[in-house]
């Protein structure tokens, strides 16, 4: 009699795993369409919208004594960075993550009596062009209102830092893609997992499988593994279709999209963990959509995956930073756009991991098999 494969029957459970996630139309609807939808949305009408907050620093020269740097430095349109080094200083602005660096000269004529200067790279060419008119803004308020006998309080002077490297233009696209495809592993991990397992008890074709030889770790193996391939063949069409239709930006092509895949099985595996829980906490079928929205909905909301976390109160920002998602949205972002690889965002692979540890401590606990 031949020895019975664990691994064949596993396989048979992922293969039938997959006929079941791609019948049921939730599934469907919430890992892919509903998310593409977004990305199509945003995709079409570009950027706009909002009112963003633009990171600046301050030269070491700047003058820091007159009317238009107070106006600056309250005005909520702008923070304020500092860095203690040159070298941190010099990445930001290279990979566009300031908007520049502003420097403010005092002049030996009253009229203008001030200059300022926004040292800025391409890779910021989306946000200068804001920063230049709300700068000149602010300057010709100051004129009207305080120094109305001055023709100007100060005068403009942009500058560019050059760089055949970054030159390239950040579109709306390139912040909202990773954020959908974050949240499409969210849910598929989250209430995927949490609908399969319950069903699969409730219905009580765990006892059927437990009648057979296979061992539970490899139902549960068969079983996850159906929802990673779907969920990971899902990843693929989205940064696939944002890149080719709305210019999604992968900086090193092919090998950032190989890291974007390795950043989804990541969270995807943590976010799965949330659904054993679920599953194991839920007493019917009804009860597990409000366990599965209290894990879902605020990192939905304030992850990052709409908006930057910056632009959130203080008070909410821990609290959006200690999030898995934040983490996964962050460590995409910085791999597709700013062409970092996964060794450079190891402290958000780190997180996630830490989370995948406690998740999975507490699933172990709670997870039922009857």
């Amino acid at each position: 009699m031949p020895q019975y494969s664990q691994f064949k029957a596993m396989m048979a459970i992922t293969k039938a795993g997959l006929r079941a996630i791609f019948r049921s139309p939730s599934a469907v609807v919430f890992s892919f369409v509903f998310p593409f939808i977004f990305i199509l949305v945003f995709g079409f009408i570009g950027d706009g919208g909002g009112v963003p907050v633009y990171k600046i620093a301050i030269d070491k020269s700047c003058d820091t004594t007159n009317v238009l740097y107070d106006s600056i430095k309250t005005s909520n349109r702008f923070k304020i960075v500092k860095y203690k080094d040159s070298a941190a200083l010099k990445t930001d602005i290279v990979k566009g993550r300031l908007a520049g660096i502003l420097k403010i000269t005092k002049l030996p004529t009253d009229t203008p009596a001030y200059a300022y200067t926004l040292s800025s790279s391409t890779a910021s060419s989306d946000k200068w062009p804001q920063v230049q008119s709300i700068l000149s803004a602010l300057s010709n308020k100051i004129s009207d209102q305080r120094f109305k006998d001055r023709a100007r309080y100060a005068d403009a002077d942009f500058e560019y830092i050059r760089d055949v490297n970054v030159v390239r233009e950040y579109n709306t696209i390139d912040f909202i893609l990773p954020g959908q495809l974050g949240f499409s592993l969210l849910s598929s991990g989250v209430f995927g997992v949490a609908f399969m397992f319950f069903g699969l008890r409730n219905t009580l074709v765990l006892k059927r499988f437990f009648a057979t030889p296979i061992q539970r770790t490899y139902i549960i193996l068969g079983e996850g593994l159906s929802r990673v391939i779907f969920q990971m063949l899902t990843a693929v069409v989205i940064i696939v279709v944002g890149h080719y239709l709305f210019n999604f930006t992968l900086v090193n092509g092919f090998q950032t999209f190989l890291e974007m895949l390795v950043l989804s099985f990541i969270g995807l595996m943590v976010f799965m963990g949330f659904g054993f829980i679920v599953s194991g906490l839920a007493k019917n079928d009804s009860t597990i959509p409000p366990f599965a929205n209290l894990i879902t909905l605020p990192q939905f909301l304030i992850g990052g995956t709409f908006f930057s976390i910056e632009a959130f109160p203080k008070w909410l920002q821990p609290i959006s930073k200690a999030m898995p998602l934040t983490h996964l949205n962050t460590a995409m972002r910085s791999v597709a756009f700013e062409g970092q690889n996964l060794w450079d965002v190891k402290n958000e692979i780190g997180i996630l991991l830490l989370w995948g540890v406690i998740v999975y401590a507490v699933a172990i606990k709670v997870f039922k098999w009857e």
